[in-house]
């Protein structure tokens, strides 16, 4: 996509600017976003969904690409947002939801999944066949996972079929540990290696040559590195410039790219801002959003527990931990607690694994019944301060009002505020 490439090649001519990229499938994120960037006069957003997310089986959201891209434009025409200033893009697209089948089963399932991805008009791809399917060593092997990026490219380019000038723009390579923030505890994190970015950049390259993709080695934008970011369950590595000294002056080598920087949710503004200025220009969050999401939902269920009557309560914060303990494939790798140790994890834990369960049928029929609930008895001011006072500032100033979904959106923002403050320091 021209757009995310032109913005890219102003940050390498020396301007400080980023792109942030929101990382989630859920309605109210995304019309956070949408609303966040309309007030911001933001030139250009970025939304991702992810191979497990979103895929032509359609992934744990039951979408495939051409569902999601209709999904947030329905979104963004209801907010007014224009759809010429949105981009879309596929996150870790490979063999990663496939990994249990024969590398080549995986692998061609992965190319009918990215050439769907760019038949939708998905215009962000990242290419990441990092992972180890069922026949394959572990790990694999770096010219292999070069090899399987460039094959899944010319799916991408054989799928494309519009303007030359507005075709994808690739990313390449992937971070440690694998996406969605830790599955252990985090004690110590070890950064790429300079030598290792290079020469994961040089591989593709010349892969790419190889296999008659140059002009489509000139579309990619970045790769992705670790910067010594991440979260596990309670704890947020933050981000060190001076460990990050030699990887970010490495890229200054390479003509034209950037790096891109996965689990940067919950890093200060500050550690946002110092990131960007380090060429790591686009910044992803995900978990950061949805887990701001579940405070202002979780506030909304005490506001209601303050307000409603017993027997009319909608009950979200109840109903979601009794579908996760009765469903718990989404979450029993990751939490090993046991009692109420358990049921904090389950509802507070950065990883945010309950985002995966807001579409459950019962969870989504408890929310709107408690939106319906405080749209009947409006929220007193008071409670609204107590619980969401993010939120209470914006009603005060006349920017929201107090519908619960505005509350929400609100909330939201707050988290997107220190992304755009990062990617647009001078604005």
């Amino acid at each position: 996509m021209r757009a995310i490439r032109d913005l890219l090649a102003r940050h390498r001519a020396g301007e400080c600017i980023g792109i942030s990229s929101v990382c989630s499938a859920h309605p109210l994120v995304i019309e956070a976003t949408l609303h966040h960037a309309l007030a911001h006069d933001a030139p250009l957003v970025l939304i991702e969904a992810t191979s497990n997310q979103v895929n032509q089986d359609g992934g744990y959201t039951g979408m495939k690409p051409a569902d999601f891209r209709d999904f947030v434009w329905t979104i963004a025409d209801r907010t007014g947002f224009p759809r010429e200033r949105l981009a879309l893009g596929g996150d870790h697209l490979g063999p990663n939801a496939w990994t249990v089948l024969p590398a080549e089963q995986a692998m061609a399932k992965a190319e009918t999944m990215v050439a769907a991805y760019v038949a939708a008009g998905f215009g962000k791809i990242h290419l990441d066949c990092s992972m180890s399917c069922a026949d394959d060593p572990v790990p694999l092997p770096e010219r292999t996972i070069a090899e399987r990026a460039a094959r899944l490219c010319q799916a991408a380019e054989a799928a494309y079929c519009g303007d030359p000038d507005d075709a994808p723009s690739y990313v390449i390579g992937t971070e440690v540990p694998v996406p969605g923030g830790a599955a252990e505890d985090l004690e110590e994190l070890a950064l790429t290696a300079p030598e290792a970015a290079l020469a994961t950049i040089g591989m593709h390259r010349n892969l790419f040559a190889e296999q008659g993709l140059s002009g489509a080695w000139g579309r990619v934008i970045a790769t992705v590195v670790q910067p010594g970011v991440e979260f596990d369950h309670d704890k947020v590595m933050d981000y060190i410039p001076a460990k990050a000294t030699a990887l970010s002056a490495a890229i200054e080598q390479v003509d034209r790219l950037v790096y891109e920087a996965h689990s940067t949710d919950y890093q200060t503004p500050a550690a946002l801002a110092a990131l960007v200025r380090d060429h790591f220009a686009i910044l992803k969050v995900g978990p950061g959003v949805t887990f701001a999401l579940r405070e202002a939902l979780w506030a909304l269920d005490t506001i209601e527990r303050e307000t409603v009557a017993p027997a009319k309560r909608a009950g979200l914060r109840d109903v979601t931990i009794a579908r996760m303990h009765a469903e718990p494939g989404n979450w029993t790798k990751y939490y090993h607690a046991s009692g109420a140790e358990l049921d904090l994890q389950l509802q507070y834990s950065f990883s945010d694994r309950i985002r995966y369960y807001w579409p459950d049928s019962a969870i989504a029929a408890a929310q709107d019944r408690l939106f319906a609930n405080l749209r009947e008895t409006v929220p007193p001011l008071p409670l609204v301060s107590q619980y969401l006072p993010i939120a209470f500032a914006a009603h005060r100033a006349g920017r929201i009002t107090l519908d619960p979904v505005d509350l929400v959106i609100a909330h939201i923002g707050a988290t997107l505020d220190a992304y755009y403050g990062a990617c647009h320091p001078d604005v």
